[in-house]
């Protein structure tokens, strides 16, 4: 009997992997050319004289409320300038990132084929964590704050250490897959916290079929030791949740412990803080991977699927 599960898994496995491959050969065959237009190069390469000029270029970046005064300050600061600096050398050759998110708009017109290829810009923004890539379908355009790229040792960055941990390079396209999910996953109905749960977990699964090539550490911002903490303690942190009913509470405590970025997850133990963060959103990703496993749905059905529907199908149980 023994024999017999472990060839149909071997089978399994197999079949997953040819359409995986297959899906890679079609998405890679697919013709995509992104124009990049770099404003932050306009901007700080400009003088305050050439301020109606780029207004009139950039429009969208020069809301009424922000007074002439203000971006002349910008454009002439030392911290702003030096900042400016720091980017040049990181970002002055951007054909790298250029090929990287013509890559993950093959992928997806694969799944997406009427998506529009959008204009992609460049800028510097305020240093806001929140918004390092904002994806529009409505201007169809993907804009990208290559300040907030420069690695998590770099000295402009007085942030905690877990959130240094972002400002990787490499977590740039995992960033573009994420702000495009807005307009592909349909948020919770609910407050219930397995449905957040799933909810990103969709978000991560968007990330495993647009970025095949990337690791599961960039795709959810995790160190090598921390997705390992996951894969070995899943049965605990699972059996948790249980046992503390957890899955079907609305506490938004939960998110705040479990899902919402922060140092580690917190469980009200001693070791709280050798606990990765954000512990439920893995959760939830596995659930998702098991549904979409046990299930033959197609990935952009299951996106706007009831998470309570993806978890009873998922037979989602870890073991060791």
């Amino acid at each position: 009997m023994k024999r017999v599960l472990a060839v149909t898994a071997l089978v399994l496995v197999l079949i997953s992997c040819n359409k995986n491959n297959k899906v890679i050969e079609a998405a890679e065959e697919i013709p995509v050319t992104v124009e990049v237009d770099r404003y932050d190069k306009a901007f700080f390469e400009s003088k305050p004289a050439d301020l109606p000029k780029l207004k009139a270029q950039y429009p969208y970046f020069f809301p009424p409320t922000v007074s002439d005064t203000v971006l002349v300050e910008k454009m002439t600061n030392p911290l702003w300038r030096q900042l400016y600096q720091e980017v040049e050398k990181r970002y002055d050759n951007f054909d790298i990132e250029k090929e990287g998110i013509e890559n993950v708009f093959k992928y997806i017109k694969y799944y997406y084929p009427k998506t529009k290829i959008p204009k992609v810009v460049t800028v510097i923004q305020d240093m806001d964590a929140d918004y390092k890539t904002i994806y529009s379908e409505e201007k169809n355009m993907l804009i990208i704050s290559l300040e907030l790229y420069l690695g998590k040792t770099h000295k402009f960055y007085e942030y905690p250490e877990y959130m240094k941990n972002t400002f990787e390079p490499a977590q740039m396209m995992p960033d573009v897959v994420e702000s495009f999910a807005f307009y592909k996953v349909k948020p919770p109905m609910d407050r219930e916290f397995l449905s957040q749960m799933i909810y990103a977990g969709k978000k991560l699964y968007l990330k495993d079929a647009l970025l095949p090539n990337t690791s599961d550490e960039d795709k959810i911002c995790y160190s090598t030791e921390q997705l390992k903490w996951c894969e070995e303690n899943d049965v605990d942190v699972w059996r948790y949740f249980v046992e503390e009913k957890a899955l079907y509470n609305t506490d938004p405590k939960l998110i705040q412990r479990f899902i919402a970025p922060a140092p580690f997850s917190k469980f009200g133990k001693d070791n709280d803080n050798t606990t990765p963060p954000r512990i439920a959103t893995w959760i939830g990703w596995q659930i998702v991977r098991e549904f979409m496993e046990n299930n033959n749905v197609p990935m952009q059905k299951m996106l706007i699927m009831d998470a309570k529907e993806i978890f009873q199908q998922s037979k989602y149980k870890p073991t060791k």
